[in-house]
């Protein structure tokens, strides 16, 4: 009973603390539920970065769990199969899907750079070139 009382006070008070000068709490981006994540008993969390040049584009690939790609500077475009394009500004973040063929493209005039979060069974590669 303790315990819970304590655990009601201290999360009644977070909003009050985060409000203090010089504390920062964190903004909520993305928030999707999602299908075909890894089932194993370990998973791997890989955090990867690419830049684009003017142009420049991934190859044609699939991915065998969901990826998320948060776009640090410029503008992504993304072309799944059966989907419209989507593009993503500096700030912008997706889930890409697990299984669709996609490609991803700088078609803007300045560089283009995203983070990526992928959640996978160890040894899983990033993603599956398409012939």
């Amino acid at each position: 009973m303790r315990a819970s009382l304590a655990c009601a006070l201290l999360l009644g008070a977070v909003p009050a603390l985060a409000e203090e000068p010089g504390l920062v709490r964190p903004r909520l981006l993305l928030q999707e539920a999602v299908g075909g994540m890894p089932r194993g008993d370990r998973q791997e969390v890989q955090v990867l970065t690419a830049s684009f040049r003017p142009g420049d584009r991934t190859v044609l690939h699939t991915h065998r769990h969901p990826v998320t790609v948060y776009v640090l500077e410029g503008a992504f475009t993304l072309e799944m199969e059966g989907r419209g394009p989507v593009l993503l500004r500096a700030g912008e973040a997706m889930v890409e899907p697990p299984g669709v063929r996609m490609t991803g493209f700088n078609r803007a005039e300045g560089p283009l750079r995203v983070l990526i979060v992928y959640v996978a069974e160890p040894g899983t590669p990033f993603l599956d070139p398409v012939h």
